[in-house]
C-alpha cells in the first residue's frame, strides 16, 4: 500500500507500508547508490519493485529496518552487500536470437567479411550486458553458420555482463528445451549437445569463441583493442540521457572503422557521430556502408 501524504511531524514519508516500511529518504539513498555503482536510474514509481525485491534481502541478512540497511550500504561493511543489492535489483530478461533482425544484418556483414577473416584477418565481437548468455551465444551460433571454422580462426566474443550470477551460468552455456526453441533445428543439431538430464549444452566449439567477464559499463573498461560489432540492447533503457549519451560515445571510441552498433527496440542513438545502418543498427557517421 503506498501513501500519498506526510506523515505525522517528526516521521519520514512513507513510499510502500509493511512491515518494513520503505521511506522517501530510504528510497532515494537507495537509488543515489545504484546511480553511483551502475549508472541505473530508479524513479519513484518503481518504488513497490524496490521494496518487494529489497525486503527479501533485509529479512535474508537480519536487517530490522530500511533505514539500518541504507546505513550499512554506505558503510565500508556494505560494498559486498551493495553487489548484492545491484543483483536484486536489476532485471535479466533474454532469449535467443531476440530481435532476430540483428542477427540476419550481423550475417550480412560476417558473409562480407568471411574471406578475410578465413584468411587469418582479426575479429572481435562485444556481448554489453550479455545477462545469462542467449545473445552471445546466439552471435557465436550465427557466426559459425558463416564461418564455420572460426574456432580455429582470430575470432573472438566477448561476452560481459555487471552480474557474477548471470555471467557463471552464461559461462556454462547448458540451457532447457524451452528456452532454446528459438535455435534453429541445423544449427542445435550441430552446435549442442544433449545432457543427461535432458537439457542442452553448447559445443565446446561455441563456447571457445567466448569469454565471460563480470564488468560495469560505468566503470573502467580494461580492452585495448576495438570491436567489428558491439552488442548493446534493453540496457541504457536503464540510464538517464546522459549517462546513455556517455555510454553511446565509449562504444564510438572502441569501435572499428566500419563497426557496427546494435541496441534495443525502444533505444535510440542521438549522437552526431552515429548514423543509421538499419532499424537500431548505427554505424560511425562517415565510415563505409
Amino acid at each position: 500500500m503506498t501513501s500519498v501524504s506526510a506523515n505525522s511531524a517528526g516521521r519520514r514519508r512513507t513510499l510502500v507500508e509493511g512491515d518494513l516500511p520503505l521511506t522517501e529518504e530510504d528510497f532515494e539513498r537507495i537509488a543515489a547508490l545504484l546511480y553511483q555503482d551502475s549508472g541505473i536510474t530508479l524513479q519513484k514509481g518503481k518504488a513497490a519493485l524496490v521494496y518487494s525485491r529489497l525486503a527479501k534481502r533485509l529479512r535474508q541478512i537480519g536487517v530490522d529496518s530500511f533505514r539500518d540497511y541504507c546505513e550499512l550500504l554506505a558503510s565500508e561493511r556494505g560494498l559486498g552487500e551493495r553487489k548484492a543489492m545491484l543483483v536484486a535489483l536489476t532485471t535479466n530478461v533474454t532469449r535467443f536470437f531476440r530481435e532476430p533482425h540483428h542477427f540476419d544484418h550481423l550475417r550480412g556483414r560476417l558473409e562480407g567479411h568471411a574471406a578475410k577473416v578465413s584468411a587469418g584477418g582479426r575479429l572481435r565481437i562485444w556481448s554489453a550486458g550479455c545477462s545469462t548468455g542467449e545473445e552471445p551465444y546466439s552471435i557465436a551460433l550465427t557466426l559459425l553458420s558463416v564461418i564455420p571454422e572460426a574456432e580455429r580462426l582470430d575470432v573472438k566474443i566477448l561476452a560481459s555482463d555487471i552480474d557474477s550470477n548471470v555471467v557463471a551460468t552464461a559461462r556454462a552455456g547448458v540451457y532447457s528445451e524451452s528456452q532454446i526453441e528459438n535455435i534453429p533445428a541445423q544449427l542445435r543439431g550441430r552446435w549442442m549437445e544433449r545432457t543427461d538430464d535432458g537439457r542442452w549444452r553448447m559445443s565446446d566449439a561455441v563456447k571457445n569463441l567466448i569469454s565471460f567477464k563480470e564488468l560495469n559499463l560505468m566503470g573502467h573498461w580494461p580492452m585495448r583493442q576495438g570491436f567489428d560489432a558491439i552488442f548493446c540492447r534493453n540496457v541504457a533503457i536503464y540510464f538517464d540521457e546522459p549517462t546513455q549519451e556517455k555510454l553511446w560515445s565509449r562504444f564510438g571510441d572502441k569501435l572499428e572503422k566500419g563497426g557496427r552498433l546494435y541496441i534495443g527496440h525502444s533505444e535510440r542513438v542521438g549522437l552526431s557521430r552515429f548514423t543509421s545502418d538499419g532499424l537500431t543498427v548505427y554505424r560511425l557517421t562517415g565510415e563505409s556502408p
